[in-house]
């Protein structure tokens, strides 16, 4: 088929123009603009990445096809919920041509879940996350002290929950110091404010400490779904209550908190006992104390009653025990006399023994002892002398000195 010059805008009379690469690219990134300036496409996430620039950049798929698809950092910051690789989503923008590499892509302005809600997703984000940093580990769960002087309360001053909070407490126990620090608890900036007043709230001399607000949407209470909320609630150094909507509502700070209340309500009557729950409870215990006091005494005296029909009369067990004390004595006296008299008897016989054979009593009976002179050696037999050799003779009484003049 031969199309008119009319018909052919490209051609200058019958001389063919050729279009450079760019200006190709130009014309078709034009035309998709054009037809395909704001369009809802569903798909798949799949090689989603964000580089330091912030941007997003994924590829939506399905079972047959796939497009390129980048979301700027400005509105990527302005998600609820992280994109995740095979996440379904519904995404608004508009198809274009990124000229320099002739790539087809989608500008997504708008990015949400197929399927369930972007809150709620982020919400199971932020909790699979937080879960595992151990941000919910219940090992690093702190009690309550049992009666803390000083309460810090971070909430909004102009929400019934406050005031219900302060009448329990002042009802409960009233001379306890109650410091309140008032902030957003819904809408932008409620969770940086909240943050706020926690770090500030620990600054100051609390012991426990609330955070909290009354019911509301998902939406209401989202402040309490943030990451900074959360990591406030995990650093502050003194025990926390999460007391946020209803019995019903939960949050990332219940799961965060040392101790979920169901209601503002139930945290304040939490945090302080009931001081005439405290005082009938003290009563009690000086009554039982008092009643095992009487039944101790009264357990003694019948013990001392005893001993006393037992010991009728202590003089007389005195006066046995002298007694006897003194017939051991005499006992003892005559079993040591006896002893000596038999050990005496046996020293004269062992000395009459050492008399008998003692070299004097040979003397008494006329013999005599010879010691040669000078080296005193005793003389048994005449061979060992010589004639003119000095000797010592002792007798029974006495000694003589002589000198050898013969030997037989």
């Amino acid at each position: 088929m031969i199309r008119k010059d009319a018909d052919l805008p490209l051609f200058a009379h019958s001389s063919p123009k050729f279009l450079s690469v760019s200006e190709l690219n130009q014309i078709v990134r034009v035309t998709l603009e054009k037809q395909l300036d704001g369009v809802w496409v569903v798909g798949e996430i799949s090689n989603f990445r964000i580089p330091p620039s912030g941007h997003c950049y994924f590829t939506l798929k399905d079972d047959k096809s796939q497009i390129s698809a980048v979301m700027f950092r400005r509105q990527g910051q302005e998600l609820s919920f992280l994109p995740e690789n095979g996440m379904e989503v519904l995404c608004f923008g508009r198809v274009s041509l990124y000229t320099v590499r002739g790539d087809l892509q989608i500008y997504v302005e708008s990015l949400e879940p197929r399927g369930q809600g972007a809150l709620y997703l982020a919400f199971e984000q932020l909790k699979r996350k937080l879960s595992r940093e151990g941000l919910f580990a219940d090992e690093r769960k702190r009690p309550l002290p049992f009666l803390p002087e000083t309460i810090g309360i971070v909430t909004s001053d102009k929400g019934a929950a406050l005031q219900d909070m302060l009448r329990i407490i002042g009802d409960r126990f009233p001379d306890r110091r109650v410091i309140v620090r008032s902030v957003k608890v819904q809408g932008e900036g409620a969770a940086r404010e909240i943050a706020a007043a926690i770090a500030e709230l620990v600054k100051t001399d609390i012991h426990v400490m609330i955070v909290g607000r009354g019911g509301g949407s998902l939406e209401d209470l989202w402040a309490f779904n943030e990451e900074i909320v959360a990591r406030a609630i995990f650093s502050c150094p003194v025990p926390v209550i999460s007391a946020v909507g209803h019995e019903i509502d939960f949050t990332i700070a219940d799961f965060v908190a040392d101790h979920r209340a169901p209601t503002p309500t139930a945290a304040a009557e939490m945090v302080v006992p009931c001081k005439s729950d405290l005082l009938d409870q003290l009563q009690m215990i000086h009554d039982q104390l008092l009643r095992c006091m009487n039944n101790k005494l009264e357990m003694a005296r019948e013990i001392c009653r005893g001993l006393v029909k037992r010991l009728a009369d202590p003089g007389r067990k005195l006066r046995e025990k002298q007694l006897r004390l003194d017939d051991l004595s005499l006992d003892l006296e005559r079993r040591f006399v006896d002893r000596l008299c038999r050990l005496r008897e046996r020293l004269a016989r062992a000395t009459g023994r050492l008399d008998a054979l003692s070299p004097l009593a040979v003397l008494d009976r006329g013999y005599s002892i010879t010691h040669r002179l000078p080296d005193e050696a005793i003389v048994k037999e005449a061979d060992s002398l010589n004639v003119g050799d000095r000797v010592r003779v002792t007798f029974a009484q006495g000694k003589s000195l002589c000198r050898v003049e013969g030997k037989e």
